[in-house]
């Protein structure tokens, strides 16, 4: 079939089936559900009955079953996750890692006659493990949960006939009829109907808002109690759902650089650790006499309280579970180093149109020059306006509507270009428009300038007689700016304003919002520019904005955070924080994250660097026990993931 483009389009019944979309969609849902379950509760359960088996042993049930079988039965329990991973790093990567290190240290123990303290070494590590794979689970939960709410199906509309498809299937100006307390499955525009649609998935608003013909609606929201035909507007990869669930992804797969650094240093590290080791088997007996016994036996307590399992384990759980307390409260981190990056920050720098502000004008004066009233001279305005498609006429709409105001059409309408609106109503001629359209030279024209010397837009309405009223607008300041400006400066940082707009409305909006130093009059080149020298100044800045205009000084940022309902599609892709509801009290959460984050891990890094450093003293001054080094290394492990999940709260 041959749609209006001239583009060849795919008719429903030849788009793939629904039902079969639906049945493969749940089969790879199920399937990735058992794999959690394996995942995460299998090294629970192994490492429980790791623990049961050495209970039995030390319990002493030798005369039914060897304390050594279970023993056994307790490392190849306990142990076998692990030391796959740790094999399976070896034979692909040629990597040495922790888990092969505590193997190797395991069976030393063993090979010796330590059967406990090596299956203690194995229980311990297990359990560590497995509350790590919980940790990162739980993190992820949150992040991970909203594709569950991505839609599989459409019920789409032709020729009068609804027929339910694949979403994948659906094309920019398809109909697609949604019902009550159905999901709506696409970006799109109410062309038929009245509901409210709960919208907490996509911008976090807690109160479902009303959708009306001409209303935007997003794929992945909530349908209310009214029936919606929507015209689909832009594909199913392309809309807000989408881009979201990409944002996870890559959240997801990417790690802060100190995690990088840290999994560098394990390598070397365990290198260095069994050279050691090494060493330590074969030096002692010919320097100092040692038996062949107790230099092995010493050799594993160094292997065992050496190994960097706690130094690993320091930063992921904490990074994580920020990143899923951000998801909670609407604050996307696109990977682990923008959390880490917020450590830092000096200054945070505000876009103003559409960050800062709301982003369209709204009427904030109504002044009557004659002897009409307030509501006369708004109502004459909104009725001359009506017909237009102009962002100041659609305030003066949305303000007359606001009253409760009824307005009408007018009977002749004539658009003058770069001037205004004259038209016909009620028998008399009216024009709205530019003040030095309609105010004559010698007018009185004091109250204009003190109107526009607020940064406002004024226009001005003229009857028959003359000029009847001025009506100022003016792009408002967003509520809770002022309170997310004020905590910012509380927590020590530098706020600027860069924005392209004039002095006068770009000081006006500083001032309103709290905001010292401004940068007006910037291009998107001026603004990165600008940025680069705050950064030289006062030290690593944090951008906010959502235009495109706003793209090059987020990507160059030390962190770019977008607003994430209102912005646009390159400054949700540049940024490395979208703030999903747009609300500016997240910046100031975002930043006190980031910086408790790093505080945890550095509690982490110095208290698993400690540990280590005493075992390996101890060991080398006087000698500990294995079962000693067991508890003290392990259990050091336990207390970093822990104290990194305290980041969940």
């Amino acid at each position: 079939m041959i749609d209006q483009t001239g583009m060849t389009r795919v008719e429903p019944a030849m788009r793939t089936s629904a039902a079969d979309a639906s049945r493969s969609n749940k089969g790879d849902r199920e399937k990735n559900r058992w794999f959690s379950f394996v995942r995460v509760h299998g090294e629970a359960v192994a490492a429980g009955i790791s623990g049961l088996l050495i209970l039995l042993a030390w319990l002493g049930s030798g005369h039914l079953i060897p304390d050594e079988a279970l023993y056994l039965a307790a490392y190849v329990v306990g142990g076998f996750a692990k030391g796959r991973e740790g094999i399976l790093a070896w034979i692909h990567e040629r990597k040495l890692d922790v888990n092969l290190l505590m193997l190797l240290a395991a069976a030393g123990a063993a090979s010796i006659g330590y059967w406990m303290e090596g299956a203690l070494l194995i229980f311990i590590f297990a359990l560590s493990g497995a509350l790590e794979a919980y940790s990162e689970q739980k993190s992820r939960r949150d992040l991970s949960a909203l594709m569950s709410l991505k839609p599989e199906t459409a019920r789409i509309v032709v020729q009068g006939e609804e027929r339910e498809i694949s979403i994948d299937q659906l094309r920019p100006g398809d109909m697609v009829l949604v019902k009550p307390g159905e999901q709506i499955p696409v970006d799109g525009t109410v062309t038929e109907g009245l509901s409210e649609v709960n919208q907490a998935t996509i911008t976090g608003e807690s109160v479902p808002v009303e959708k009306e013909e001409g209303s935007e609606v997003f794929a992945g929201t909530l349908n209310g109690t009214g029936s919606l035909t929507l015209r689909v507007d832009r594909p199913i990869e392309e809309s807000t759902f989408s881009r979201i669930l990409q944002l996870v992804r890559e959240a997801e797969e990417q790690e802060p650089p100190s995690q990088r650094k840290i999994e560098r240093f394990e390598g070397v590290y365990v290198k260095a650790v069994l050279a050691v080791t090494g060493l330590l088997l074969v030096l002692p007996p010919l320097l100092f006499s040692w038996s062949w016994g107790d230099t092995l036996y010493q050799a594993m307590v160094f292997m065992v309280v050496a190994s960097p399992c706690a130094v690993v384990a320091s930063i992921m759980p904490a990074v994580l579970a920020a990143m899923s307390n951000g998801a909670r409260k609407g604050i996307l981190f696109k990977g682990g180093a923008h959390v880490q990056s917020f450590s830092g920050i000096k200054a945070v720098a505000f876009d103003k149109t559409g960050t800062l502000t709301c982003g369209e004008p709204a009427v904030t004066d109504v002044v009557p020059l004659g002897d009409r009233d307030e509501d006369e001279v708004l109502k004459a305005a909104a009725v001359l306006e009506s017909l237009s498609e102009h962002p100041i006429a659609q305030a003066i709409l949305r303000e007359a509507k606001k009253r409760g105001m009824t307005v009408d059409r007018p009977e002749r309408f004539d658009s003058q270009t770069g001037r205004g609106v004259e038209a016909e109503w009620n028998g008399t001629r009216w024009r709205i428009g530019k003040p030095d359209w309609i105010l004559a030279e010698d007018a009185d024209r004091s109250r204009l300038v003190s109107l526009e010397s607020d940064g406002k837009t004024v226009v001005c309405l003229a009857d028959d007689t003359g000029p009847v009223g001025l009506i100022a607008l003016k792009d408002t300041i967003r509520p809770e700016a002022q309170a997310a400006i004020q905590r910012l400066q509380q927590l020590g940082l530098r706020v600027v304003m860069l924005t392209g707009d004039q002095r006068e409305t770009a000081e006006a909006i500083a001032r309103q919002a709290g905001i010292d130093q401004v940068r007006y009059g910037l291009l998107p080149e001026d603004k990165m520019t600008a940025l680069k020298e705050l950064e030289r100044e006062i030290g690593p800045t944090a951008m906010v904005g959502d235009g495109v205009n706003d793209a090059p000084a987020l990507a160059g940022a030390s962190v770019g955070i977008a607003m994430g309902a209102a912005g646009s599609d390159v400054a949700l892709e540049t940024a490395g924080v979208v703030l999903m509801n747009d609300d500016l009290h997240k910046v100031p959460q975002a930043i006190a994250l980031g910086k408790r984050t790093w505080s945890i891990t550095r509690q982490n890094l110095v208290f698993a660097l400690a540990v280590i450093g005493c075992l390996i003293a101890a060991n080398f001054i006087q000698g500990i026990s294995l079962p000693l080094g067991v508890v003290g290394h392990e259990g050091s492990t336990l207390l970093v993931i822990l104290n990194g999940l305290r980041m969940l709260r």
